[in-house]
């Protein structure tokens, strides 16, 4: 019995590494030069206006162009986030995920999926605003 237990430990300890060595840590910035607001509702912001996008993103010192992302949000709280739907496109492969934009400070999304190098993904995205203005943004995906 104790063999099994010993054996079972020991899967598990390396099934535990191989998942730690299998994440992945990407951190990139995007430009956000193409956004654009399409009010939908009430004039002004208002609940299901649509925000779309398809901007380049940079290596994390923002010198590099890597690939682009693209996508949409849609209003569901005035004055306080959009819920968003994107893919981001690299050389070696593309990550989808969803998840909360909120106007103010940090925001987390889910990976979904993805093709390529990343078929399969699962994980999360932080997006962290890197001004004021809106006008780049820090994205550090935490895939599994």
């Amino acid at each position: 019995m104790r063999l099994q237990h010993a054996i079972g430990l020991t899967t598990v300890a390396a099934l535990a590494a191989t998942a730690a060595s299998a994440a992945e840590h990407i951190q990139l910035v995007e430009r956000a030069l193409t956004d654009a607001t399409v009010d939908l509702g009430t004039p002004g912001d208002s609940v299901g206006d649509l925000l779309t996008f398809a901007n380049p993103v940079y290596d994390a010192a923002n010198k590099v162009q890597l690939g682009t992302d693209q996508g949409y949000c849609v209003r569901v709280a005035v004055g306080k986030s959009w819920e968003c739907f994107w893919t981001l496109i690299l050389k070696e492969g593309q990550v989808t995920l969803e998840g909360p934009f909120y106007d103010q400070g940090d925001s987390l999304m889910a990976v979904t999926g993805g093709t390529g190098k990343y078929a399969g993904a699962k994980g999360s995205m932080k997006l962290h605003p890197r001004d004021a203005k809106g006008s780049s943004y820090t994205f550090t995906y935490d895939l599994l």
